[in-house]
């Protein structure tokens, strides 16, 4: 017997738990979340060209210092406290729920982050993309996004060449959403391309399959897919060329 269009579109979501792949450095914390993971008998952590979504935490005063990434694009998507970031190229900047940075690494790109002892308790994501082509040009972005707008999604980058407000070396766009309890919105979608949601916080449901806070779900079909808050939530979506070229010599995120 054939499958019911219902059924079908089940089998092509797949829902992930909060990761258990974890650092503690104390006043600096980290969570590997691995989209590729969600898929079973998938043979990469990753998908496509997105490598790891990370859940970070750094306390007032503390300082991550100055370091090389190489060969990946990081998006540092600061909701909750503020980031200050300083490299060797004399930049000095700070970002927080209103800032949107990125730093496409290339051929190598050092930069450091901190807390101040005065600034709030900060959590964020730093989105690794695995670029396009090695030994790119390094560069960084820094810039104020868009006000968000209830239960409508905002874009945040996407590949370089379009219309994104900041852009990556590889077939990626995110966006973002604050969605109230009961609101319900259609997952981010185009032709051929797959999409991985992350809870950044409260719940929601995926095509009717129920996602927790720092769950996630990656949906490896282009129809239309239906996203309902089950409690007030904050999710951040990636839409995803499976097929795009990718390299895997970044840094962090291989």
């Amino acid at each position: 017997m054939d499958e019911s269009p219902s059924a079908q579109m089940q089998s092509h979501i797949h829902t992930a738990g909060r990761t258990d792949v974890s650092q503690n450095q104390g006043k600096f914390r980290i969570h590997f979340n691995s989209p590729g993971r969600a898929v079973p008998d998938h043979d990469d952590h990753g998908y496509g060209p997105l490598a790891t979504v990370v859940e970070s935490f750094m306390d007032p005063g503390t300082l991550i210092r100055m370091h090389q990434h190489r060969n990946e694009e990081i998006i540092s998507w600061v909701p909750d406290g503020v980031m200050r970031h300083d490299d060797r190229q004399g930049n000095d900047l700070v970002t927080d729920r209103e800032h949107l940075l990125v730093m496409n690494a290339g051929s190598g790109f050092w930069h450091a982050e901190e807390t101040l002892p005065d600034d709030p308790p900060m959590r964020m994501l730093q989105i690794f993309v695995r670029p396009h082509s090695l030994e790119l040009e390094p560069g960084i972005q820094h810039e104020r996004v868009a006000d968000p707008v209830a239960n409508e999604w905002r874009h945040l980058f996407g590949p370089e060449g379009t219309d994104a407000p900041l852009s990556v070396r590889n077939a990626v766009d995110c966006y973002d959403c604050r969605l109230e309890s009961g609101a319900t919105v259609s997952l981010p979608s185009r032709s051929g391309w797959h999409t991985y949601l992350y809870v950044f916080d409260g719940a929601v449901e995926v095509g009717g399959n129920p996602v927790g806070f720092t769950e996630s779900a990656l949906v490896t079909t282009d129809s239309p897919v239906s996203v309902t808050a089950t409690a007030d939530a904050t999710i951040v979506a990636f839409s995803i060329d499976p097929d795009a070229p990718i390299t895997r010599q970044g840094t962090i995120g291989r």
